[in-house]
């Protein structure tokens, strides 16, 4: 089994923003559901959601801006880890994710292997 790292980008709901109604605790569930879900399988190795504030450092001058973000849609609100035999496999797992619901995007990518 290989890692991949799914980047969750856009989507219309995040937890920092969720307006406090049904629909938005039945989206949030749906996530529960369906990491539990990956969990049960072994198929979940880690991940957690990401804050809608942070820091930029870039360039060989160091230069820090607010916000890791161009705009909303391109913000990475979440990743996880999962255990996959191939990228082909890790993205019909990918296929799964409520944030499709949403209309966000998730980016499946290959963990590089430490070459111990």
């Amino acid at each position: 089994m290989e890692k991949f790292m799914f980047l969750f980008r856009g989507g219309d709901t995040h937890l920092q923003t969720a307006k406090d109604s049904k629909d938005v605790k039945a989206y949030i569930q749906s996530w529960v559901t369906w990491q539990q879900g990956l969990g049960q399988k072994g198929i979940l190795a880690g991940g957690e959601p990401l804050q809608t504030t942070g820091k930029q450092v870039n360039g060989k001058n160091k230069v820090v801006t607010d916000g890791p973000f161009i705009e909303a849609k391109e913000m990475v609100g979440g990743y996880l880890i999962v255990n996959a035999k191939d990228i082909n496999e890790a993205v019909e797992i990918a296929k799964g994710c409520p944030i499709f619901e949403e209309n966000g995007r998730v980016e499946v990518r290959p963990v590089q292997q430490s070459g111990n």
